[in-house]
């Protein structure tokens, strides 16, 4: 069986939702966002340990009992997503040199469906590259000018809004994330870094309740999708 870690970047501040601390440390249902999101990986078997990395000067992450859970590795996150997630594959190649995959998800993602994470891993396990959970566009796209005027309509066909997880073998990832940083490109996901270095990872069709929480009026949405998911998601 393949071994796969999970690494949940949480290093960052979230300044968008106009709150008095990173967004992961908000709550829901009586938890942080980061719990919830943490659970999802810890239930599961088929993940050895769960990296989560954080800012140096986090004062949160040692009051959560999660950070006591022995299957739970707090790694230090840098200044860019980029540079956190890679600070996490350094931790694991040490432990495995480059013989696991790496599945990364986002800190902000609590409402993942375990469904979900089984379809990815069945497609990208499988697959020469990897992959990622994605979810087809729906609504008109349109294509903004400097002025916040319409430039154009965007055709949506084979326009997908990519998601997390995102699962590669490590040591893929790693090189590739390793280039793109040495040559100045901005990597906003990990696939972004495959697609750098030439790659094509595989679109998994995902949920679109796998909603990323960055604004305030997304806790509440985040909130509805909680209640109503499965007992057995957490």
């Amino acid at each position: 069986m393949q071994t796969i870690y999970a690494i949940i970047p949480a290093a960052g501040v979230g300044s968008r939702m106009q709150a008095d601390k990173p967004k992961q440390y908000l709550t829901l249902q009586g938890k942080t966002i980061l719990e919830h999101t943490a659970a999802l990986f810890l239930q599961r078997d088929d993940i050895k340990e769960v990296i989560i990395a954080i800012s140096p000067d986090d004062p949160y992450f040692d009051a959560l009992s999660l950070s006591q859970h022995p299957k739970v590795v707090r790694v230090t996150g840098g200044k860019e997503r980029a540079d956190t997630v890679l600070s996490a594959l350094q931790y694991i190649d040490s432990k495995e040199q480059g013989n696991a995959w790496v599945m990364v998800h986002d800190a902000a993602r609590p409402c993942l469906q375990q469904d979900d994470i089984n379809r990815l891993k069945a497609a990208a396990l499988s697959h020469s590259v990897g992959g990622i959970l994605a979810a087809p566009v729906r609504d008109t796209m349109k294509r903004g000018n400097s002025a916040q005027g319409i430039d154009h309509t965007v055709d949506r066909e084979n326009l997908w809004h990519a998601l997390t997880p995102q699962l590669f073998p490590i040591n893929s990832l790693k090189t590739c994330l390793e280039q793109a940083l040495k040559q100045g490109y901005q990597v906003t996901d990990e696939a972004s870094a495959l697609e750098f270095a030439g790659y094509a990872p595989e679109l998994v069709t995902g949920r679109a309740d796998n909603i990323k929480i960055t604004r305030p009026e997304d806790l509440a949405l985040a909130q509805f999708y909680l209640m109503n998911q499965s007992p057995n998601q957490e």
